[in-house]
C-alpha cells in the first residue's frame, strides 16, 4: 500500500484534515458500517474487474507493457469483502482499499491531503480517478480488462460445483 505518512515521516497531529486513519481493525470496521464479510455485490459488468487476482499475478498484468496508468480492480487478498484499485506507475503497482459501507457507498485510501470520498458505485469512483490530482499517485489511463469469457473467479466456482463427491455410505473400497 502507499504510505500515507508525510514527507517527515512523521504522522500529522490529531485532527489534521492532512491526516489520513490508519486501515481499521475488522471491529472497528464492522462498527463503522464497513463491511468486509458481506459479498462485495460488484456489477460484473466491469470489464476491470479481475475477482480474487493474486497480487503478483496483478503486478504481472499491469507492468507487462510498460504504461503508466494501467489500472484494474481485484479482491483484497487479506481483507475479505474489501477491493483493491491497482495501478500501474514508473514500474511499479500502487495499491488502494476500496471499502463499501452498509449504505452501499464507495470510499477508497487514497494519499494524504486528498479528501476523502463516498461514491455510489464503482464506474464513478473510477470516473473520478480518470482526472488528474485526485489522489492517486497517477491518474488511471487504461484498464486491463478481463480476458477471459468466463472470468477465472468464476471458472473456478464452475469447476468446484461440477466434482462429484461420493458420501461416505457410497464408497466403496477397491482392493488391488
Amino acid at each position: 500500500l502507499v504510505s500515507l505518512l508525510p514527507a517527515s515521516g512523521r504522522a500529522a497531529p490529531p485532527g489534521s484534515l492532512r491526516a489520513l486513519p490508519p486501515v481499521p481493525s475488522l471491529e472497528t470496521a464492522l462498527n463503522l458500517g464497513m463491511d468486509y464479510r458481506a459479498p462485495s455485490r460488484l456489477p460484473m459488468d466491469l470489464p476491470y474487474y479481475h475477482g480474487p487476482l493474486s497480487k503478483k499475478d496483478c503486478e504481472a498484468l499491469l507492468l507487462e507493457d510498460g504504461i503508466d496508468g494501467n489500472f484494474l480492480i481485484r479482491d483484497s487478498e487479506s481483507m475479505p469483502g474489501v477491493l483493491c484499485l491497482c495501478v500501474s506507475f514508473k514500474n511499479f503497482v500502487y495499491t488502494y482499499r476500496i471499502f463499501k459501507d452498509r449504505r452501499g457507498f464507495y470510499n477508497i485510501q487514497t494519499v494524504e491531503g486528498a479528501p476523502q470520498m463516498l461514491f455510489s458505485n464503482l464506474k464513478e469512483l473510477i470516473s473520478t480517478f480518470e482526472k488528474p490530482n485526485q489522489g492517486l499517485v497517477v491518474q488511471l489511463g487504461h484498464p486491463v480488462k478481463q480476458t477471459s469469457s468466463c472470468p477465472r473467479w468464476r471458472r473456478s466456482q464452475i469447476e468446484l460445483d461440477s466434482i462429484y463427491e461420493n458420501s461416505n455410505s457410497d464408497y466403496v473400497e477397491v482392493l488391488p
